[in-house]
């Protein structure tokens, strides 16, 4: 995603949205940047990152890679780590168990990551999500932050979710099809919306 396709998508969204010009007004230029990085080690990271900060998941994946190196995370050693490591460096019982679902759907599947940057959102989707533990949320956030999809949607995060209610002035936290309803006219921009919405609850605290 370059400067100039960021200066376009928040042209378009201050045009289509009130509540994003102002929000883009007080939070600045936009500053997400994808890391393509390997596939594996984006599932590593989204597995890491599920219901937890930002900033505990960075630290824990720190302490992983300290362990197995990285990234690239080394699929291998990762698969060779004993419950005791990787509760030493952080990750859950049940994290444990969704990246050791993922190294074995990855080795019965061989040709799920090769190229999985050329297919489409749906089908990145679907092939993701037929994976044990890894649901939409993690496709979302894969698609977001791993491969730079400037038009992704993740009406499952909380925070996102927290956010429209907030900015829109709502009386309950926002329902999926109220949340694609508001975000609509963000098209074919919501991943940089939904970032800007994100940044949003950090200048809340």
């Amino acid at each position: 995603m370059s400067t100039l396709f960021y200066q376009k998508a928040r042209r378009h969204l201050s045009r289509k949205c009130p509540v994003m010009k102002r929000l883009i007004g007080k939070v600045g230029p936009c500053t997400l940047t994808p890391n393509p990085a390997d596939p594996f080690t984006l599932l590593v990271r989204c597995v890491i990152s599920q219901q937890i900060s930002t900033k505990a998941a960075e630290s824990i994946y720190g302490r992983l890679a300290s362990v197995v190196g990285g990234p690239p995370t080394p699929m291998a050693k990762i698969a060779k780590l004993t419950e005791a490591q990787f509760k030493e460096c952080g990750v859950s019982g049940p994290k444990q168990r969704t990246l050791r679902a993922v190294i074995d759907h990855v080795k019965a599947n061989p040709k799920l990551l090769p190229g999985i940057e050329k297919r489409d959102n749906e089908t990145i989707h679907e092939q993701l999500t037929a994976i044990k533990g890894i649901g939409p949320w993690s496709a979302d956030m894969f698609l977001i932050f791993g491969l730079g999809r400037p038009d992704v949607l993740p009406v499952g995060d909380y925070g996102f979710r927290a956010a429209l209610k907030v900015q829109f002035q709502l009386d309950e936290l926002p329902k999926p099809d109220k949340a694609a309803e508001l975000s609509a006219p963000w098209q074919p921009y919501r991943s940089i919306a939904t970032w800007y919405l994100w940044r949003s609850l950090e200048n809340e605290k």
